[in-house]
């Protein structure tokens, strides 16, 4: 019997995994014989994986000091020393938004994990685990409960505050579908409805909004390409000069009416790209 009920676990964990889709045939209640794609399923990175992944994260974290070559590099063909002081006054700056970045990214990352943790988690009640016993096998090998991990599966395991747990850990960014999940656990244990349904409907839910985000980033590729070729319009003007023999970079910083050009320029660059930062942010937030 025992066989019996571990391969029937195995076959409705991992039936038509890698289809991509959330939904589940079958009876409607928490023990039917529906097929959670990619439910249970976690793959592990391999050492080379990890390892390519933590010098990558370190040298997007050293990304910023590259400011102070290029504006060494620009002091010594201009003869001045304000492209270096410029050079480390972007340092924080360009630092603090390399960071801000990395931490979309993260998030993003954390909202697929806390997807196919909602996957796995209606995968094993499907399989027939009490839901307490099926959060804690789910949450094996997963980051999608981060920090909040051992106050939410010691609260499954001793019969605690699951939902406030999961509404604890949805405030980190990318993990608010944990407070749908809490949602589904208090109504399925206040009122007998069935945990396993409302959790594949979720994980479809939120499927949907990644979906949607992820074609809108992509919509907004072009015109931050755009935005990037505008900004850099400036500095290949100086390029160019310079292999003209003209000297800009002399013009610009040793002379009153180049170095006004170049404050006056720097301001209406920064506000052309604030504005359309802004105007790409305004678009993503719809």
């Amino acid at each position: 019997m025992g066989q019996d009920q571990g391969m029937r676990r195995a076959r409705l964990i991992f039936a038509g995994a890698g289809t991509g889709t959330g939904t589940g045939g079958g009876g409607g209640g928490d023990g039917g014989s529906a097929g959670v794609p990619g439910a249970g399923v976690r793959f592990k990175a391999s050492p080379l994986g990890r390892w390519l992944d933590k010098k990558s994260g370190l040298v997007r974290r050293r990304m910023e000091w590259l400011c102070l070559p290029v504006g060494l590099t620009l002091a010594l063909l201009g003869g001045s020393a304000l492209p270096l002081v410029a050079a480390a006054v972007a340092v924080p700056l360009v630092g603090k938004r390399l960071r801000a970045r990395e931490r979309e990214r993260a998030g993003a990352r954390r909202a697929d994990e806390v997807i196919a943790w909602c996957a796995a988690v209606a995968g094993e009640l499907r399989a027939g685990r009490q839901p307490g016993r099926a959060l804690v096998a789910a949450t094996r090998g997963s980051t999608a409960l981060g920090a909040a991990t051992a106050p939410v599966v010691a609260a499954a395991t001793y019969g605690g505050d699951v939902p406030g747990a999961l509404r604890a850990a949805a405030a980190e960014p990318g993990a608010e579908g944990l407070a749908g999940v809490a949602a589904c656990w208090q109504v399925a244990v206040d009122g007998g409805a069935g945990l396993a349904s409302g959790l594949e409907r979720l994980e479809g839910v939120l499927r949907a909004e990644r979906e949607q985000q992820e074609s809108l980033r992509s919509e907004l590729a072009g015109p931050r390409t755009t935005v990037v070729l505008l900004a850099c319009l400036p500095a290949l003007g100086l390029v160019l000069g310079t292999a003209m023999g003209a000297s800009p970079l002399k013009v610009l910083l040793h002379s009153a009416a180049g170095f006004g050009c170049l404050v006056v320029a720097a301001v209406l660059e920064a506000a052309g790209v604030w504005w359309a930062a802004r105007i790409v942010r305004a678009g993503e937030g719809r």
